[in-house]
């Protein structure tokens, strides 16, 4: 038995969905701990794309897939992705995709927030929301005037939706001059998405133990990345839950003595949507190059992401703070052609050194990286399946982040598809 938890080291988009989706195929379970349907998880299965915004990535592998109470769910959104993966021939049903009964939904009023603030911000203070409704949602659990999915067992949640709608349409009509959300109609889908999801509630802390106790290997899903944690992110360019391992625990409900091994997925450069600072970020044609040949365009938003050099700052930040216990490079492909790698292996500021990440945005705006340079490679190393085969250059490449992050390397990407990968170490198979 292994429980492995799964995290992004950078901005999110890191590939974690493919990893899940590979490493599922040795765990029994697979548990999303955080974050909503502003995340975007993408699979190539046999050449065909599938992507997923809530219901984990296991459930390619037919696994047992939960979501946990750390999650906020909008049950529209839920619903629409369950029937998009049925019609493309994957199971899903009560019997192997079970919902919190702890998780928060979300509300159509949390969404027309999420956009109201958004479009009243200056150019400076937007922050980039995917307008999912998260952040508000996130907010109403804070405050304890959530709705959760236990509530739906009985009608106190329509006076308790009903009073919630009230204040946030008083805030939408008299703050942001914003269209009010109409309440008749939410409470009747809401009724409608209780009929259709209530087989699908369970208690996914009691589940998981059950499981644990049997023996079984239970694979813990994150969403977005370590640097949009909502405490240790580029704060407040960042999403509203935490990222970090430690809130597998917090967000599924076991104990952190369950966790066996916790594995940063790290993009053999760096990306980043919406705002925010990104020290490394290019803007000539060799970032050109490498989002056009690495797609690089948001699962969730489209959007275009912002490219640059590996940054071993962030990932340095992201291994202590996670705990890191392996590494997997991501696109590794990608980088082919390119003559020339950089590596950023620390900043500088008001000329002095600074090896750590930085809380301060103003500092890390005015930090300027410091790059390594390593010699790049020319082969098309996407139908490699041998570490030993790949190029010097890029095994040196890989070499020079397992030194700079203090990090071993258990798998290497060097393509979308399940079988353009490199097992270097089994992370299930840990000494």
């Amino acid at each position: 038995m292994s429980n492995i938890v799964i995290v992004g080291t950078q901005w999110g988009d890191e590939g974690k969905g493919k990893i899940v989706d590979l490493l599922a195929k040795e765990s029994d379970c697979v548990v999303r701990f955080q974050g909503g349907n502003n995340a975007g998880h993408t699979m190539v299965v046999d050449g065909e794309q599938f992507i997923s915004h809530l219901v984990p990535s296991g459930i390619l592998q037919g696994k047992t897939c939960l979501i946990g109470n750390g999650v906020v769910v909008d049950p529209e959104v839920l619903i629409e992705e369950i029937e998009y993966l049925s019609k493309k021939g994957v199971s899903v049903g009560p019997d192997n995709l079970k919902i919190s009964e702890k998780a928060h939904l979300i509300m159509p009023y949390h969404k027309a927030l999420d956009h109201a603030r958004e479009a009243a911000a200056s150019s400076k203070t937007k922050i980039g929301t995917t307008g999912r409704g998260i952040g508000p949602c996130y907010e109403d659990k804070a405050s304890r005037r959530g709705i959760r999915f236990v509530d739906l067992t009985d009608d106190e949640y329509i006076q308790k939706a009903r009073t919630a709608a009230e204040e946030k349409n008083f805030f939408l009509t008299n703050y942001y001059s914003a269209r009010q959300v109409d309440i008749d109609s939410m409470l009747d889908d809401l009724e409608g998405f209780k009929k259709r999801l209530s087989p699908y509630v369970a208690d996914v802390s009691v589940f998981l133990d059950n499981a644990i106790r049997k023996g079984e290997s239970i694979l813990f899903e994150g969403a977005q990345g370590t640097h949009l944690d909502i405490d240790h992110g580029t704060y407040p360019f960042v999403t509203s839950s935490s990222t970090i391992s430690g809130n597998a625990c917090c967000g599924a409900g076991i104990g952190p003595g369950k966790i066996n091994g916790i594995i940063g997925i790290v993009k053999a450069y760096t990306t980043r949507v919406g705002k925010g600072p990104f020290p490394t970020e290019l803007f000539d044609t060799t970032g050109d190059f490498i989002q056009k040949k690495g797609a690089e365009f948001g699962a969730t938003t489209g959007r275009k992401r912002r490219c640059g050099w590996l940054d071993t700052v962030v990932v340095r930040n992201a291994v202590r703070l996670n705990g890191l216990t392996g590494l997997t490079i991501t696109k590794l492909d990608v980088l082919g052609g390119i003559d020339e790698i950089k590596i950023c292996t620390g900043y500088t500021c008001d000329g002095k050194r600074i090896e750590h990440f930085p809380a301060n945005l103003n500092v890390l705006d005015n930090c300027e990286p410091v790059f390594e340079t390593t010699p790049g490679w020319t082969e098309d190393i996407s139908s490699v399946r041998s570490y030993n085969l790949l190029p010097e250059a890029a095994k040196n490449y890989l070499s020079r982040i397992e030194t700079l992050t203090e990090t071993r390397i258990d798998i290497v990407s060097v393509g979308p598809g399940r079988e353009q990968t490199i097992v270097v170490h089994n992370p299930f198979l840990r000494p």
